[in-house]
């Protein structure tokens, strides 16, 4: 049975639960609750913006209900419309596999194992007749669709939507039916895509879910984190990389930060000392305290006192007379692309043995016992192998 729980833990920072009094109802009934969120895998990482959601889920589980993570390797193939101003580019079944083992790691790390279902909505999206696809499709009509804010404005403006992109929320509000779910949560960017789950269930004869949304989490540029935009914190990046890009947020971000990730107000310090507390805490919570410690020490030491970190990688250098500066960037020092390895160099953020380098290209001889480093925090020293 589950434990009796407040109201107001399991909706901590919710924007909005619907229909109003549908969770007490749920819980009268006395028995673990089913409550789903879906992720797709458009990126290798879940960061700490996307494990908002996640929060409730172990605050659900906490309290004895069954967390049910639908990882959607399917929905994948088409692309949540959701908040876009054009189609999403399709990944390959490759990028959609990897991703898809990344996520559930990734997952863990705020989830209780013992209380989640994994499931992927290929298992019954994939086995869908034409005639079951017609008949999800009659549950609700175009105008519907069209009312939503991104649909709309494309459609003003004469902006192509594919016939795949009108039934994405369809087939992710299927998987509501799929999995019996009792609770669905998810960002108030998924709020159409949750509904429409509600109206589904009915037209399948099952209860319809209630719905949680919960904020979105602002990064330090303004915008949605988002790992399309870079401006994200993976759960699982490397200690030094998340204490780093935590220490990038403007203090007027701060008790937002620390409300939405961590559920509690800044501790009453200066800005900086709780900026310092905030990104500890992001890094123990992903690695453990020992690595949280080390990372704290190693920011201390490479960008408040401009100093190398004690402990510098090497790696073995490629085969070729010339090498591709912004590859080795993205193979040897983590950055998400050659594009963004090629900005960086343009705008004078790379340097070899610590003079500012803006070549793309460079001979062997040069990279031979050079040490690279990229942005404030990532360091490699080329070896020949």
């Amino acid at each position: 049975m589950p434990k009796p729980a407040e109201i107001s833990t399991l909706t901590r920072n919710a924007v909005e639960v619907l229909p109003e009094g549908g969770l007490e109802r749920k819980l009268a009934l006395g028995r673990p609750l089913r409550v789903k969120l879906g992720i797709d895998v458009t990126s290798p990482d879940i960061h700490v913006g996307r494990a908002i959601p996640l929060q409730r889920m172990r605050a659900f589980q906490d309290a004895g209900h069954v967390g049910v993570l639908i990882i959607g390797d399917y929905t994948t193939r088409i692309g949540d419309p959701s908040g876009r101003s054009n189609e999403r580019p399709i990944l390959s079944d490759e990028e959609i596999e990897h991703n898809a083992r990344t996520y559930l790691e990734q997952a863990m790390v705020i989830l209780d194992p013992d209380r989640t279902e994994v499931r992927r909505n290929g298992e019954w999206l994939s086995k869908l007749s034409y005639a079951e696809v017609v008949r999800l499709a009659r549950t609700t009509t175009v105008a519907r669709i069209l009312e939503r804010d991104d649909f709309a404005n494309r459609f003003a403006a004469h902006e192509p939507i594919s016939i795949s992109e009108l039934l994405y929320p369809l087939m992710q509000a299927y998987d509501s039916v799929a999995v019996e779910a009792d609770v669905e949560l998810g960002g108030t960017d998924q709020l159409y895509n949750l509904l429409a789950g509600r109206e589904i269930m009915e037209s399948y004869g099952l209860e319809p879910q209630v719905i949680l949304t919960t904020p979105i989490l602002v990064a330090w540029d303004g915008e949605k984190m988002s790992s399309s935009l870079g401006n994200n914190i993976p759960l699982l990046a490397a200690p030094e990389e998340q204490f780093g890009r935590t220490m990038r947020i403007p203090d007027e971000l701060l008790p937002q930060w620390y409300e939405l990730i961590l559920e509690r107000e800044p501790p009453k310090t200066d800005p900086m000392a709780q900026k310092l507390e905030l990104a500890r805490l992001i890094v123990a919570r992903s690695h453990g305290e020992e690595a949280a410690a080390a990372a704290a020490e190693h920011f201390s030491r490479v960008v408040r006192q401009k100093e190398a970190p004690e402990r510098i990688e090497e790696a073995a250098l490629p085969g070729g007379d010339t090498l591709h500066l912004p590859s080795l960037l993205v193979d040897f020092l983590g950055l998400a692309s050659t594009s963004e390895a090629r900005r960086m160099i343009t705008q004078g953020g790379v340097k070899l043995n610590g003079e500012v380098v803006k070549d793309l290209d460079l001979s062997r001889d040069r990279l031979n016992g050079a040490l690279v480093q990229a942005g404030k925090r990532r360091f490699v020293r080329f070896r020949e192998s």
